[in-house]
């Protein structure tokens, strides 16, 4: 079938299951040929093949609300929806996102790139609906380990008060990234485990309804068959929350899908229909996956599953620098705990965890109980390092500001993926943490320029008593593996090419300091990089006397200009009447899409060749 002439849905509600079983194929061979080319989420997209035909077939959409929880599993409903043509620009500079875009489509009646929002945004859609007396069906798809979150917990919790119509889909694939933690999941291997039930209950329906005595039996042992029932199937979670449930059904069994979900829509009231799904099938190396490196990929070679680019040698990620001396610390102290909200991959990790098992911690999709568990292990006397990645740390704004700096507690929080971060596009481009956590108290925040200073900012952060929050992009950085770190003064900024005839200074911070230092040595220019590596607090002295010395100074910032750097040495200048000469450089206050990020910067006119002949112009 060509896929790219696809328009809309329709055309599956006249064809057979052997039919879909086919274009089911068709589609799998689809995503790997072009995710091998763009990269992209591969593993969660082909595990939802059969059910997004499924729940097609089934419903109407865009009449009815079909949404994917996480969002990067919809995939396949792009391509039945009249987007399979725009493929080859998936996740790059203004082509088709990854996630999915109400501007992209009328079917895309929700859209998300974090998890566990969809039975929130499903319980509002079926309440408008039935306050206009409308009639459509509400059928969120939440899988991936987003049903382990708090949010879609307590999204539960008022669905079953008010008992709204609607089919939630959970897609159980027994993964979020990489393999699934905690009780609920223990809750949910137990709910798959019903099958041998439903099997029982429906042969004995079968077998004894045939005749009068038969019947009898039947409806005499009717107290045992909901005693049965009441400790297999709805002694589950969904039970407790007051839902309905359905399954668990084969999630690759066309056939099945499509008969449980006819009888979901007919339900009154919310009910649950427990999908199960293979992440990653149809592709050998995905379906083998256990610790989710194929969850998102770069381009790969579709033969050997190798990637097309790789680190350089002398390179590490940026995470593996900060995890590579979170390691060499815990060695000398015994204290030191990491924590993960289900990035351990991401983050790099997975070889402190199998180092040190017993001082690791992944928590699941939980942001927000990540931080007060930290909280609690450093009001206990241990010293955690909490890693997050910058967009899912706006979840923990409330328990960072509440549980760990208000009460001045040593939590070591590692800020990973800060800044512009690329083809995942407005939601996890990481650039209002600083923004927002700069006005909290006690707080220390800083970004490394480079390995080594990153690796004397974990020194200094473990050698101190207060919260502390480490900032680092996305992207490989030289390594400096053989380097010992130091203990750097709090506050303190250092000054590159600070000659006395420069008039000119930029003051930045990250890896954008030794960028604009190259092309300063390079070029023979008379301006002075000062980096920032302390973002709170901040060096007064030092913009004390570069203000006496009548230096202009021009701030970039790899974040929203609003409460970043800029505004923080305004304040100060403003507070202590000290006149300066400053221009601000950032990110505008606006949501900013995806694609590299030389493109968007390029696009912003906040490419650093830019910055330059600004800086030039002031000299």
């Amino acid at each position: 079938m060509n896929l790219n002439g696809i328009k809309n849905p329709d055309f599956l509600k006249y064809m057979t299951v052997s039919e879909m079983e086919e274009l089911a194929g068709e589609i799998r061979h689809f995503l790997i040929e072009n995710i091998s080319k763009t990269g992209g989420h591969l593993a969660s997209n082909l595990g939802v093949v059969e059910l997004t035909l499924a729940l097609h077939y089934v419903f109407n959409a865009p009449e009815d609300r079909i949404f994917f929880d996480v969002g990067h599993q919809c995939y396949t409903h792009k391509i039945l929806t009249g987007r399979a043509d725009r493929f080859p620009s998936l996740r790059q500079y203004r082509g088709l996102s990854g996630f999915q875009k109400r501007a992209e489509s009328e079917y895309d009646c929700w859209e998300a790139g974090h998890s566990s929002t969809s039975l929130s945004a499903a319980l509002g859609m079926a309440v408008a609906r039935d306050l206009d007396d409308e009639n459509y069906q509400v059928v969120p798809v939440i899988g991936d380990g987003a049903l382990s979150s708090g949010m879609a917990l307590e999204a539960l919790n008022e669905i079953g008060s008010e008992r709204r119509r609607m089919v939630i889909i959970f897609n159980d694939n027994k993964m979020s990234i990489s393999r699934n933690v905690g009780a609920l999941t223990s809750g949910f291997s137990r709910l798959r485990s019903s099958k041998t039930y439903t099997k029982i209950k429906a042969g004995m329906k079968h077998n004894l309804r045939g005749n009068t005595f038969g019947e009898s039996v039947y409806y005499g042992l009717k107290a045992f068959k909901d005693s049965v029932k009441d400790i297999v199937i709805d002694g589950g979670v969904f039970e407790e929350f007051n839902l309905d449930y359905i399954g668990p059904v084969d999630g690759h069994n066309i056939h099945d899908l499509v008969r449980v979900l006819r009888a979901a829509a007919q339900h009154e009231g919310p009910i649950v229909v427990h999908v199960i799904t293979q992440k990653g099938k149809g592709y050998l190396p995905c379906e083998a996956d256990r610790e989710g490196k194929w969850h998102g990929v770069g381009p790969f070679d579709i033969k050997t599953g190798k990637p097309l680019t790789s680190v350089p040698e002398g390179f590490l990620s940026w995470s593996g620098a900060i995890a590579d001396e979170l390691e060499q610390l815990a060695q000398k102290n015994q204290d030191i705990i990491a924590i993960t909200p289900a990035m351990m991959t991401g983050s790099s990790l997975r070889e402190f965890f199998a180092k040190f098992p017993e001082r690791s911690f992944d928590c699941g999709i939980a942001e927000e109980h990540a931080a007060t568990f930290a909280a609690a292990l450093a009001a206990s006397g241990k010293r955690p390092f909490l890693c997050i990645y910058s967009s899912f740390l706006q979840r923990a704004y409330d328990q960072i500001n509440h549980d760990i700096c208000r009460m001045d507690l040593p939590v070591v929080i590692g800020i990973d993926h800060a800044g512009l971060v690329g083809d995942d596009g407005e939601t996890h481009h990481g650039i209002f943490d600083y923004g927002i956590l700069r006005p909290v108290p006690n707080l220390i925040i800083a970004q490394p320029k480079d390995a080594a200073e990153a690796r004397d900012l974990m020194v200094t952060a473990f050698a101190q008593n207060h919260p502390f929050a480490i900032r680092y992009p996305k992207g490989i950085v030289r390594n400096t593996q053989d380097y010992e770190g130091n203990v750097l003064e709090i506050g303190s900024w250092t000054c590159i090419n600070d000659q006395p005839e420069n008039k000119v200074c930029i003051l930045t911070y990250g890896d954008c300091v030794d960028a604009f230092a190259e092309k300063i040595r390079v070029n023979s220019l008379p301006v002075t990089v000062v980096n920032c590596r302390f973002l709170k607090p901040i060096d007064t002295s030092l913009i004390e006397r570069l203000a006496e010395e009548k230096k202009r100074m021009i701030v970039y910032e790899s974040d929203i200009k609003a409460g970043g750097l800029a505004s923080a040495i305004l304040e100060y200048a403003c507070d202590e009447k000290i006149e300066i000469n400053l221009r601000r450089f950032g990110l505008p206050d606006e949501y900013i899409g995806q694609g590299s990020t030389g493109q968007l910067r390029k696009e912003m006119h906040l490419d650093l060749s830019a910055i330059l002949n600004e800086a030039l112009k002031e000299s």
